[in-house]
C-alpha cells in the first residue's frame, strides 16, 4: 500500500460488516482504522439482533412456564418483569460491545471516534459525534475505505415516531412496561418479532400488513402457518390493508385501516404503535458525491461482485448497499471486500447470488429460507418437485410439545438442483445450514435423504423433506 497516507484502509462504521471488515483486513496485515458516530457493534449489536434475541428468549422461557402443566410442572403466583428482560437484555449487550473492543485492541486497529465525510477519494473529515461530542474535528486518509454506514427505519410519511406513542424498534428494544395494547405497522420479520415479544407478555397485538401475505418475501405456505399460530394466540393480523389518519393522544394513538382491495375500513386504538415498514440507507451525510461513489434511484451505494463502488478504491457493505439487509450478509461482503483490497483471493458474490442467502424471522414458529418460494420457481419456468413434512409425527418435536410447522424443499425436476429451502417451526434458524450448505456446493435432495440423520432430532424433518421430494417420505 501506498505509504504516503495515514492508513492502509479505513471503515466507516462498526456494526456486523464494518469491524469484519476491519479484522480481516488487519489479519491480512493492512494498517487498519475503523470510524464509528455512536456505539461499537453498530445497530445489529445495539439495538437489533442481539438484544431482540435476548427478549425473545425471555419470550421463549415465560411461553414454557405458562404451558408448564403439559410438561408435568405446576405452581402458583408467577411473577412476570419485563423491565428486568430488557435489563438482562442490555447487559447481554453491554458484554458484547467490549467484546468488539477487545477484538479492535487485539488486532492493532485504530477505534476513531465521530461522524465520518468524504472531503476526496483518499481524505475523510471526522467531527464530533456522540461518542465524542467535543472532539476537534480532523482529517484521516487512507489508500483504500469500507463504507459500512448501515440504513435506519423508515418513517410513515406524516407520522413523527415519537418514542412515547408512535415507536420505532430502537425504541420497541428498550420499553420497561409492556403496553396493554399494540398496533404494529408491517409484517415484515422485525414486525413479527416484535408482535411475537410483546403478544407474549400479554399485549393485545394488531399487524396491520398492506400487502396480501405477512411475510412477503417468504413462501406462501409459510407465512400461513406463522399467521395460523399468531391467530390462535389471539394477534389479529390484517394484510391488504394500510393504515390512514393517525390521531396522537395523551395515552392512546387512534389508527384508521382501509382495506386496499374492497375499500372497506376501520379504526383502531392502541396505547402505542410500531413502525416497521423497511429501511432507508445512511448515505446521505457521507460525502460520497465528494468521493465519486455512485448511488442508485433510493440512495443505496452501487457495488460489484467484489463489493467496489464506483470509485476503485472505495468498497461498500452491508444495509447501505440495499443488497440484502441481513448482518450475516454484511459479514459475509465484508470479508470480500477486505480481501479484495489486500489483494488476497477471494470468492465474490454476484448479484445472483443473495437470493440464496439464510433469511430469518426469529418469532415462534421460527421461520429461516433461502432461495426461489415454491411460486417464484414456476413463475421463473423451472418444472418443480416439492418435498414437504410436517414437524408434528417427529419425536423430537412431539417431546418438545410442537404441533404445527414444517419443512418444504423446492428442487428442479430435471437436474435435483435446490432452488428453494422453507422451514417453519422449532429451531429453524439452526436447521437451515444443511439446506444452505448443501444449495452452495450443488448437492441434490438425494443427497441429502440418504445422508445418515441422528435419531432422534429435528434434523429427521430436514431428511425426511428431501425423500419427500421424490414422494418417498418414510414416516408420512
Amino acid at each position: 500500500m501506498a505509504s504516503n497516507f495515514d492508513y492502509d484502509l479505513i471503515v466507516i462504521g462498526s456494526g456486523p460488516g464494518g469491524y469484519v471488515a476491519a479484522i480481516r483486513a488487519a489479519q491480512l496485515n493492512l494498517k487498519t482504522a475503523l470510524i464509528e458516530r455512536e456505539h461499537l457493534g453498530g445497530v445489529c449489536l445495539n439495538w437489533g439482533c442481539i438484544p431482540k434475541k435476548a427478549l425473545i428468549k425471555s419470550a421463549e422461557v415465560l411461553d414454557t412456564l405458562q404451558h408448564a402443566k403439559e410438561f408435568g410442572l405446576t405452581f402458583d403466583n408467577l411473577q412476570v418483569d419485563f423491565g428486568a428482560a430488557v435489563d438482562r437484555s442490555l447487559q447481554i449487550v453491554g458484554r458484547q460491545t467490549k467484546g468488539v473492543g477487545f477484538l479492535m485492541r487485539k488486532n492493532k486497529i485504530d477505534v476513531i471516534e465521530g461522524h465520518a465525510r468524504f472531503i476526496d477519494a483518499n481524505t475523510l473529515q471526522v467531527s464530533a459525534g456522540p461518542l465524542n461530542p467535543d472532539g476537534e474535528p480532523r482529517t484521516v486518509t487512507a489508500a483504500s475505505f469500507v463504507v459500512a454506514t448501515g440504513a435506519r427505519a423508515r418513517d410513515l410519511p406524516g407520522v413523527e415516531a415519537d418514542g412515547e406513542r408512535v415507536l420505532q424498534y430502537r425504541h420497541a428494544i428498550r420499553l420497561n412496561e409492556v403496553p396493554d395494547s399494540l398496533l404494529v405497522v408491517g409484517a415484515g420479520p422485525i414486525g413479527m418479532e416484535l408482535s411475537h415479544i410483546y403478544a407474549t407478555y400479554g399485549a393485545q397485538v394488531t399487524i396491520v400488513e398492506m400487502l396480501d401475505q405477512a411475510l412477503p418475501l417468504e413462501d406462501a405456505d409459510v407465512a400461513q402457518e406463522v399467521v395460523r399460530a399468531f391467530q390462535k394466540r389471539g394477534i389479529k393480523v390484517l394484510t391488504s390493508s394500510r393504515t390512514e389518519d393517525f390521531e396522537v393522544g395523551e395515552k392512546s394513538v387512534t389508527v384508521t385501516v382501509k382495506n386496499v382491495n374492497d375499500g372497506s375500513a376501520q379504526t383502531i386504538e392502541a396505547e402505542k404503535v410500531l413502525v416497521a415498514i423497511g429501511i432507508s440507507p445512511n448515505t446521505e451525510e457521507v460525502g460520497l458525491d465528494a468521493a465519486g461513489v455512485a448511488l442508485n434511484q433510493d440512495g443505496f451505494i452501487e457495488i460489484d461482485e467484489y463489493m467496489r463502488t464506483s470509485r476503485d478504491n472505495i468498497y461498500a457493505i452491508g444495509d447501505c448497499t440495499g443488497k440484502m439487509p441481513l448482518a450475516h450478509v454484511a459479514s459475509a461482503q465484508a470479508i470480500v471486500a477486505a480481501e479484495s483490497i489486500a489483494g488476497h483471493a477471494t470468492t465474490p458474490i454476484p448479484a445472483e447470488r443473495y437470493i440464496f442467502m439464510p433469511r430469518c424471522t426469529f418469532c415462534v414458529p421460527q421461520v429461516a429460507s433461502l432461495g426461489l418460494t415454491e411460486a417464484e420457481a414456476q413463475e421463473a419456468g423451472h418444472p418443480v418437485n416439492v418435498g414437504k413434512f410436517p414437524f408434528m409425527p417427529n419425536g423430537a418435536a412431539q417431546a418438545q410439545g410442537v404441533r404445527s410447522g414444517f419443512v418444504k424443499i423446492v428442487a428442479d425436476q430435471r437436474y435435483g438442483e435446490i432452488l428453494g429451502a422453507h422451514i417453519v417451526g422449532p429451531n429453524a434458524t439452526e436447521l437451515l445450514p444443511e439446506l444452505s450448505l448443501a444449495q452452495m456446493m450443488e448437492l441434490t435432495p438425494a443427497e441429502i435423504a440418504h445422508n445418515v440423520h441422528a435419531h432422534p432430532t429435528l434434523a429427521e424433518v430436514v431428511m425426511e423433506a428431501a425423500h419427500g421430494v421424490e414422494g418417498q417420505a418414510i414416516h408420512m
